[in-house]
């Protein structure tokens, strides 16, 4: 058995704040779709989401059940920390088949379990969770009563335990390696894929005490124009001379990512940028200010929006959200957002990813820190120069 990440102590006190949500909300069953919440329940880690996959919770105070497809479970005897019996695979010969689905067997599982009656709250907003895959699930459970439990479980993942934050400080250094490793390889003339190439090496073994995973974002450079797209892809283009570059990378240890964004500049600095880099770090020392315990998620997007309106700028978009553990294809939390409206009050445990960038017409740079709200204040788990990085 490959080690678990936590102590089964963990996973049952997480388990025991889910059951008290469900409590509240008359659940009976929660229908668990998010694969990050899977992994959070029961420590399962395996590349296999692309067919469906979900874990139980009863409300009773038992293990939870994940089930997927049927070679999979083999994975789950080995990363999840339920006994065997509660790690169930769905037959072969209903895997990418038209005329039955999994869901379907796992509707059947849930009947025969004796669950098939109970209020169920399913996650409805889950990536790999298909329109098709519901409609199955709740035909094969006629007598459920159902309930919308999205983002149950992420809110109580909100908070994160000491165990946990140890996780995002070893993520947060693969995040300065491979920030570091960028500077040190993106050149004029050099190719964007190889320079990712290098990057995703800084990721993978930026430590020698510990491995790094897959990013559930994968790396964004952005150079010439194409920073002025924060969400574009690399290609085989060359860097040219005096290029504006942003960057938007991370470091992830054990599921848990840090973000970190910078910029660097090829050459000679325009003064449109360093001007606006100068707005966008006092900015962020605006928005640290304003980080703390009993401080809304608007509150500290009002600071940040005062010294940008102050050198006459603008951004539509929201600064910040909550991070933490992540599969591909996002690594935000989907629960806290920095932008007028959120009215969250920041707690200690809250852990969120702030990224100022600023997509201009034709350029843009990108500065952004991992951010954990302490008893007293905040700590930025990233520790790594703000300025931009000049490479002549």
């Amino acid at each position: 058995m490959i080690e678990l990440p936590f102590a089964r102590d963990e996973y049952q006190q997480r388990l025991r704040k889910i059951r008290t949500e469900m409590a509240k909300r008359g659940l009976e069953l929660l229908i668990v779709n998010d694969v990050a919440n899977q992994h959070y329940i029961t420590g399962y880690d395996g590349w296999s989401f692309y067919t469906p996959q979900v874990v139980l919770v009863p409300i009773e105070v038992v293990e939870p059940v994940w089930i997927g497809r049927a070679m999979d479970a083999a994975g789950g005897l080995l990363t999840a920390w339920m006994s065997p019996e509660n790690v169930v695979g769905f037959p072969e010969d209903h895997v990418q088949r038209a005329d039955r689905h999994p869901m379907d067997w796992i509707a059947n599982w849930i009947v025969a379990k004796g669950w098939g009656n109970r209020h169920i709250g399913i996650e409805l907003e889950a990536y790999y969770f298909s329109p098709k895959g519901h409609a199955r699930l709740v035909a094969g459970l006629p007598n459920a009563k159902w309930h919308d439990a999205d983002l149950l479980v992420n809110w109580i993942r909100a908070v994160k335990s000491a165990l946990e934050i140890a996780y995002l400080r070893k993520a947060s250094t693969l995040a300065e390696a491979a920030v570091a490793r960028a500077f040190e390889v993106i050149a004029p003339g050099v190719r964007e894929c190889d320079a990712i190439a290098s990057i995703q090496a800084a990721q993978i073994a930026g430590s020698p005490d510990f491995a790094g995973d897959i990013t559930a974002l994968p790396p964004t450079i952005l150079g010439g124009e194409n920073a002025s797209a924060p969400h574009i892809m690399w290609s085989d283009r060359r860097f040219g001379d005096n290029e504006t570059i942003a960057l938007e990378l991370a470091g992830v240890c054990r599921r848990y990512a840090s973000g970190l964004a910078r910029t660097m500049q090829l050459g000679e600095t325009p003064t449109r940028v360093s001007d606006t880099a100068k707005a966008v770090i006092e900015g962020m020392d605006a928005v640290l200010d304003a980080v703390r315990p009993g401080t809304s998620a608007e509150a500290v997007e009002g600071a940040w929006r005062k010294v940008i309106q102050r050198h006459g700028l603008k951004k539509e978009s929201r600064i910040g959200y909550s991070i933490g553990v992540a599969y591909p294809p996002d690594w935000g939390e989907h629960t806290i957002s920095l932008r007028l409206g959120d009215k969250t009050v920041l707690t200690p445990g809250n852990v969120v990813h702030s990224i100022l960038g600023m997509w201009m017409d034709g350029w843009g740079i990108e500065i952004s820190e991992t951010i954990l709200v302490t008893e007293t204040g905040h700590e930025t788990l990233t520790k790594f120069p703000r300025e931009i990085h000049i490479k002549s």
